[in-house]
């Protein structure tokens, strides 16, 4: 199940950073092979770490067309933990906030 806030819904994914979790000491090699690999520029979340102990990297400017493949891509990379797209298992029901909810 996958629950958005209505600002959320896009035509093309990518508008929103891309947030993808990253081992501490990988960061800056993670952030280099995201620039070289997808032209995203990762950003770190400063003062953000994960219940795992890792850090976040938010990737601005994506055009995300080929969502399955870009997490593909970004988990091949030594040390990225997860990639905030979750696409390889599509969500069974979308739930879209609003009055009334529309599921979709």
């Amino acid at each position: 199940v996958c629950i958005v806030d209505p600002a959320k819904r896009v035509d093309v994914l990518g508008k929103f950073p891309l947030p993808v979790e990253v081992i501490p000491m990988a960061r800056s090699l993670v952030a280099r092979e995201i620039l070289k690999q997808t032209g995203g520029q990762p950003v770190w979340r400063d003062g953000v770490t994960t219940d795992n102990g890792n850090w976040v990297l938010d990737v601005h400017g994506l055009s995300i067309v080929d969502p399955v493949g870009l997490e593909r891509t970004l988990n091949q990379i030594p040390g990225v933990v997860c990639v905030g797209l979750f696409a390889r298992r599509a969500a069974d029901v979308v739930i879209v906030g609003g009055e009334p909810p529309v599921v979709l």
